[in-house]
């Protein structure tokens, strides 16, 4: 790591701690030169992830846009922001694990109902309703008939 005070290219670590819920790690350093300290963070790298729409356009994965549209499921019920945000990143974390590189939307939204079927069972057939586009009653009917079948 090389000194931001005289350039130089050996330092040694004074102390390391997790931060953003162990997604970073703080380090303290000091030059072995100029005996200065600084502060550098380590970060894993990840791969972008590529979202594959119906329409076969591409875009990157975004963390935010599913999470607003688990938010919108969950609307005047009682599940908490963190709640959501969690099984968010467990989503991610299990595209991440994938070794590909591209995932299909409807597959980003497969994991989306499965983590809101734990969560809250409105929530899932709300979101179920949006992204499988219900026409009528009878998919309702459909939907909560294998929600109960499936408890």
């Amino acid at each position: 790591m090389k000194c931001p005070f005289c350039g130089y290219t050996e330092s040694k670590v004074v102390d390391s701690r997790p931060t953003d819920e162990d997604a970073r790690i703080r380090r303290r350093r000091e030059c072995l030169s100029c005996a200065r300290r600084f502060t550098t963070y380590e970060v894993i790298e990840t791969v972008p992830i590529v979202v594959v729409k119906q329409d076969g356009s591409r875009e990157e994965f975004d963390h935010d846009k599913l999470l607003r549209g688990m938010l919108r499921a969950c609307e005047k019920r009682p599940v908490s922001i963190q709640t959501l945000e969690e099984a968010v990143r467990d989503i991610e974390a299990q595209i991440q694990n994938s070794l590909d590189r591209e995932v299909a939307a409807s597959q980003i939204g497969e994991y989306a109902m499965d983590a809101l079927k734990k969560i809250d069972e409105v929530a899932y057939v709300r979101f179920a309703s949006v992204y499988r586009h219900f026409k009528d009653i009878s998919s309702f009917q459909e939907a909560i008939a294998q929600l109960l079948k499936d408890n």
